[in-house]
């Protein structure tokens, strides 16, 4: 059982980051462009705009935990695990049911009162929400209220990742008024969460307004507000970082970070991986000694060093230095075919290798991975589109090869939810078409272990049995890049599970 302890603002709930845009020209709401320190707002440049209206059940719940709006009843640590933020302390019962205790004396940025009547609320909306919040897609979640300061959580089955699960941001609590009077499925956080920052305003696709959430029951958030601009185009956030139209600009490119120098770049280990899946199932890559002929064509320090500009970690495996206790658990992949020869590749068909065009640095190495292959003596053709135009297809198979970033963590924060996604024969996210018993076998052990350390190993068990099966080559893992000025703005969240970016400490001056 966890016992309660107060929350650092510098560590708060996933949920519990700001996110802030910047404005072309110097802010002219209240706290005003000459103040120091606190006084100052902060203006910020971000990357996605929302998509669902800010509603938390879809990718927008990401920008509502980046700026520092919602809050859920749980937080992850910097290793994944589950810590206190909304309750304060939890037990299991059974292999379906949890206890949480509610944190007392919080109130809801609207005026009214957290208790577990409302914690109950939330989770029911967002199990009954269509479509489902994905990191529901493969739970079911049941909540009652005992008595005001206790909420009863079942599942349909064991969970031993429920706690990690509440932290997910689509699974915030809110209050009753943003579920509005005449329902219909529509829910507005804006002024009904508990974070920090208050979410005033909302332009579209263009901006939004936060506040500071004056009665935030932590410690209160250093910046009067936040102004955020939404900015798609990567070149254009770093000139407005260069130009100090802004404070800070989220995923600057690669090809932007040295014409802004060390002192405005902070890059950190992410937890992508970008890989080159192979089709399993059918074609060239149907054959597991082609598969394994296209690894050994793969050089990803190449690819790091020329792509990449040294930004990036060369691919060790399906989890990169993002996910910090991988390395040293560790094993060699398992059952690989003997590689096909240069003369044996050259005797079969042309391959399609697609890619996409939303993150920049795809397109330019699929070239180089096409020139790698090429080398060893496949026949290649590209393919590069928007991603939106290639999912389908790629999720059916019609691809031979495709490279994608890759987030390993994924909505629990815990690597296996990836495994199971991506390599087993239900897997919802399966584009290299593997179906293997000993992968499904060794996924479902994993999933099955409620003790941290014995599934993380059981986690590297199946990593080896995927890695056997070369049905994903490892190209690199991505770093993040940031940028703001070290000189001016302090307590950025540099982290890996990209779900936050701003805090209560985030200020200028």
């Amino acid at each position: 059982m966890h016992t309660p302890r107060r929350l650092h603002r510098a560590a708060l709930p996933l949920a519990a980051t700001a996110l802030l845009v910047t404005a072309a020209t110097a802010c002219t709401s209240s706290g005003g462009t000459g103040g120091s320190g606190g006084d100052q707002r902060l203006r910020a440049a971000l990357a996605f705009p929302p998509a669902q209206a800010m509603s938390p059940y879809g990718d927008d719940a990401v920008i509502l935990s980046r700026l520092a709006v919602v809050e859920g009843l749980t937080r992850l640590d910097e290793n994944g695990e589950a810590k206190p933020a909304l309750a304060t302390a939890w037990k299991r019962d059974g292999a379906t049911a949890w206890e949480f205790t509610v944190r007392r004396n919080i109130a809801f940025q609207d005026g009214g009162t957290l208790d577990a009547a409302a914690v109950v609320r939330s989770l029911t909306a967002a199990q009954g929400a269509s479509p489902k919040p994905r990191v529901l897609s493969d739970a079911t979640l049941t909540a009652t209220a005992p008595s005001p300061g206790t909420v009863r959580i079942t599942t349909k089955d064991a969970d031993p990742l429920l706690p990690q699960r509440l932290a997910n941001p689509a699974l915030s609590i809110l209050s009753a008024a943003a579920y509005g009077k005449g329902g219909g499925g529509k829910v507005n956080p804006a002024g009904h969460a508990t974070g920090p920052f208050t979410l005033t305003e909302v332009n579209g696709a263009v901006s939004a307004t936060l506040e500071r959430n004056d009665t935030y029951w932590g410690d209160k958030a250093k910046a009067p507000g936040v102004d955020v601009k939404f900015v798609a185009d990567g070149t254009a956030r770093a000139n407005a970082l260069r130009t100090k139209a802004v404070d800070i600009a989220e995923y600057v490119p690669i090809s932007q970070a040295s014409l802004l120098g060390d002192g405005m770049v902070h890059e950190f280990p992410s937890a992508r991986t970008n890989g080159l899946s192979l089709n399993t199932e059918r074609g060239v890559f149907a054959d597991p000694a082609m598969r394994a002929a296209a690894r050994e064509a793969i050089d990803a320090k190449a690819l790091v060093d020329g792509v990449y500009e040294g930004r990036a970690d060369t691919g060790r495996g399906l989890l990169g230095p993002g996910v910090p206790w991988a390395a040293d658990l560790r094993t060699a992949p398992t059952g690989r075919a003997k590689a096909a020869t240069p003369a044996e590749v050259r005797r079969t068909g042309q391959i399609v290798l697609g890619t996409y065009t939303n993150r920049p640095e795809l397109p330019e190495a699929a070239t180089v991975v096409q020139q790698q292959l090429e080398k060893r003596g496949f026949t290649v053709k590209q393919v590069v589109r928007d991603y939106a135009q290639m999912e389908a297809d790629a999720l059916a198979g019609k691809y031979d090869a495709f490279i994608q970033a890759r987030n390993t963590l994924l909505d629990t924060a815990d690597p296996v939810s990836y495994l199971t996604s991506d390599f087993t024969c239900d897997g919802s996210f399966n584009i290299t078409q593997l179906c293997a018993k000993p992968v499904d076998t060794a996924v479902a052990q994993a999933a099955s272990l409620a003790g941290t350390d014995a599934r993380h190993r059981a986690e590297m068990t199946a990593e080896a049995a995927i890695l056997g099966s070369d049905a994903l080559v490892p190209l690199v893992h991505e770093r993040f890049v940031q940028g703001y000025d070290e000189a001016r703005v302090r307590g950025v969240a540099l982290d890996p599970m990209e779900r936050t970016l701003i805090t209560a400490d985030t200020r200028v001056g």
